[in-house]
């Protein structure tokens, strides 16, 4: 148990706390005002304390402290460590989602419109969330009657631009064919920003612009362009339906809704921008520090804004109750955004009804994921339970790992690392292994290094954590500071053998239980045991090995997959003079792909204005000698 600094010692001033474990692990981070006053609540009497307050001062073998000058300093450190360390006694963020968003990619030349997930990347505008992909594409098809702008790849782009054909999309027209010359880049980029604009919510001018065309055209008796107009003003129509209109043209505003118990609580954010509802995101989060109401509200608007939020920081947030530190909230908003930000409790009028909607959303949403998480947990209590006694393990598994390699006749050899935490997939903590040791095909050699290196790491971070350091801010990242509570490889005796010689040599036998899973018959060994385990067909336990092991065979071969696929690509174009690698890139985006450039003339090639004309000869010369 920790215990308890001298108060002389902390100073009365605002700041972030981190309690760590015997090695040096974080395990809990806060922020105060005061940091003397904050700490000293911890170090009372156990039976006053919340049961998991009180089990983490019990876990924690000594506590440090930063001061900064203000609360908001103080608000942004505690984030950033969180971030950094991922505590585990402090609220999480368990969001299995990834929400897709419709994207534009301003930073091309002929921009296009696309569905997109995972990480934002620089020059390309985002519109969303949406629940789901399906919504996305039923808004862009009605779109693209009205704004035609491309969606196709860059590989298809350039096949139909080398072809002087378009493709099915512009004779339905819902392109506008820019890939062979049939709009100019000044009615194109005119056409990509009316599209930006109308998923911002300026939807009233557009309308009014395609009305008047439709009549001028009625007018001027040219009926079939009439007609078009026509159907392109429906089908903008159709798609502004779907963006529910919740407030005043003007209003930018999130709207917060929350349901929770004593363990978890669902979060609904509604994203409204002038005045119409253009996405919306819904998360989980464990509740496993105790917190009230304002305060969980505070980790939700942390973790909303705290980085990269969907559609940047609006002029208002509507929240189901007032933070606990909304002043400092509002100042770090504000900051964020360069103009004032409010953070309000509607108490009456339409942005009441706004927020019970979403809060209705949140608890429904609550209701499913309980449904879902009371079979599910109980599969996968049950299963750690079989595990822990089948195996004859000291604990039940709640740290999974499971290694595979994959390889093709001895070449690119790779291996993966997969976990399960409490019986679910942890994709945060999986880990890629290049094999750089093993010069042929040779499995069991190709294991050993995997494992030797992930629990060499393993070990190294367990010693630098007993070293003391006290700028956490500047500590790396450490990716294996878990070990895992069984080790699983796939394969049979061989394999198992190998583990346990690694486990020994670096003397974690007694630490880090070992086992595996044979394929041909579902067989599980473990050292000292010449026969494999009866673990019942049909088990939750068996399931649960099959799942991890699935999951590490999928891993590497994926894995195997790319670093064959550049190999490929690097040996094809390798070696012609004056082709450096972002030439190479340049030049496989030009043509669609690496087969492309193999067939491309050297009139194809030379009409490139970038390629110099001695490099154009060169790759002509390498796929087409002597000719």
């Amino acid at each position: 148990m920790v215990a308890r600094p001298d108060p002389g010692s902390i100073p009365e001033k605002p700041g972030s706390y981190q309690f760590k474990d015997e090695l040096g692990r974080v395990i809990y981070v806060g922020k105060a005002t005061n940091l003397r006053q904050r700490l000293s609540n911890y170090f009372q009497d156990p039976a006053h304390l919340h049961p998991r307050t009180a089990q983490m001062v019990a876990t924690a073998a000594h506590v440090e402290w930063v001061s900064v000058r203000n609360e908001v300093e103080a608000l942004i450190l505690e984030y950033s460590l969180i971030k950094q360390h991922r505590p585990r006694f402090n609220v999480r963020l368990r969001d299995d989602k990834s929400y897709p968003f419709l994207a534009v990619t301003t930073d091309e030349e002929w921009p296009r419109a696309v569905v997109m997930r995972g990480t934002k990347k620089k020059g390309v505008r985002y519109f969303g969330p949406y629940p789901h992909a399906y919504a996305i594409r039923e808004t862009l098809d009605l779109l693209l009657r009205t704004f035609p702008v491309r969606t196709c790849s860059a590989g298809k782009f350039g096949q139909h631009h080398r072809l002087g054909r378009p493709c099915l999309l512009f004779h339905i027209e819902k392109c506008s064919g820019p890939c062979v010359g049939e709009v100019t880049a000044e009615q194109y980029a005119s056409m990509v920003g009316e599209l930006c604009a109308f998923l911002d919510g300026d939807t009233d001018e557009i309308v009014r612009r395609l009305q008047s065309d439709m009549e001028e055209a009625s007018k001027a008796l040219e009926f079939e362009r009439a007609a078009r107009l026509r159907d392109r003003l429906s089908a903008v129509a159709k798609a502004i339906e779907k963006q529910q209109i919740v407030g005043e043209r003007s209003e930018d505003l999130d709207v917060i809704g929350v349901a929770q118990d004593d363990l978890e609580a669902a979060v609904q954010v509604f994203f409204v921008r002038k005045g119409r509802v253009v996405g919306r995101k819904g998360f989980i989060m464990d509740k496993v520090e105790q917190l009230v109401s304002e305060d969980l509200m505070d980790r939700i608007v942390e973790g909303l804004y705290g980085e990269d939020p969907p559609l940047g920081v609006p002029k208002m947030v509507l929240a189901s109750v007032r933070p606990s530190s909304t002043e400092t909230l509002e100042d770090w908003l504000s900051t964020e955004r360069g103009s004032r930000v409010e953070i309000r409790v509607p108490a009456r009028g339409d942005k009441r009804d706004l927020l019970e909607m979403v809060d209705r959303n949140a608890k429904e949403d609550f209701h499913r994921h309980r449904l879902r998480r009371s079979s599910d947990h109980n599969s996968r209590s049950r299963a750690l339970s079989e595990l822990q006694d089948l195996l004859g393990l000291p604990e039940a598994p709640l740290r999974i790992e499971c290694y595979d390699m994959a390889h093709l006749q001895g070449t690119d050899y790779v291996g993966s690392m997969v976990v399960l935490e409490d019986g679910l997939p942890a994709k945060r903590e999986y880990r890629r292994f290049r094999v750089k040791e093993v010069p042929g095909n040779d499995d069991f050699a190709a294991m050993e290094e995997v494992l030797t290196r992930r629990l060499k790491a393993y070990l190294e971070e367990r010693d630098e954590a007993l070293v003391d350091d006290s700028d956490d801010t500047r500590r790396r990242p450490r990716k294996f500071a878990y070990p895992p509570q069984l080790l699983l490889v796939d394969g049979g005796k061989g394999q198992l053998a190998v583990a346990e010689r690694v486990v020994r040599s670096l003397g974690l036998e007694s630490e880090i239980p070992i086992a595996s899973l044979a394929k041909r018959f579902e067989e599980v060994y473990v050292p000292g045991r010449p026969e494999p385990v009866d673990v019942p067909r049909g088990s939750e336990a068996l399931f649960m090995l099959q799942r991890i092991r699935d999951e590490a065979h999928r891993f590497a071969n994926t894995f195997h997959r790319e670093v064959r696929a550049k190999r490929m690509v690097a040996s094809a174009l390798d070696g012609i003079d004056g082709l450096g690698e972002a030439r190479k890139k340049r030049l496989i985006k030009a043509f669609g792909g690496v087969n492309a450039v193999k067939r491309a003339t050297l009139e194809d090639l030379a009409a490139l204005s970038w390629l110099p004309e001695a490099v154009a000869r060169a790759i002509h010369e390498k796929f087409n000698p002597g000719s």
